[in-house]
């Protein structure tokens, strides 16, 4: 008797995780927020999942729940009016927990709030500011 004979083959298990991923990679999440509870009501379609909020601002052990984080869109435009930095690309373009801004700004004072890795200027890394109001692109 094969107690392995129900379960998928590798391959099509490899599959349905690649679709998994390629589904949940897009939604932009963090530590709160839209795209946490989305992401968590994708995963209940695998797993059993009790899901329960937290009100922002609550004591849980030595950490404090900070407010929640929704991003519509963020991107910035170059002097031609051509996005050269676009959330809706890469939802790591933007600073986790960026708080809203609408500014024109000449380059000197936007490189203030760049972020990359000079060696590797492909490369999005990735940055947060939970507690500190702030905003930055990457």
């Amino acid at each position: 008797m094969n107690i392995y004979s129900d379960l998928p083959d590798s391959h099509t298990l490899g599959l349905e995780m690649y679709q998994l991923i390629s589904d949940l990679y897009p939604i932009c999440r963090s530590i709160t927020g839209d795209g946490v509870r989305k992401t968590l009501h994708v995963l209940q379609q695998f797993i059993p999942l009790e899901i329960h909020e937290v009100p922002t601002g609550t004591q849980v052990f030595d950490w404090t729940i900070p407010k929640e984080w929704n991003v519509r869109d963020a991107y910035v435009k170059n002097n031609q009016g051509i996005k050269v930095i676009d959330f809706q690309k890469s939802n790591l373009h933007l600073l986790n927990y960026s708080i809203p801004l609408h500014e024109t700004m000449p380059l000197s004072k936007l490189k203030e709030h760049l972020f990359t890795i000079p060696e590797y200027p492909d490369w999005i890394p990735y940055r947060t500011s939970y507690y500190e109001e702030n905003w930055a692109f990457a």
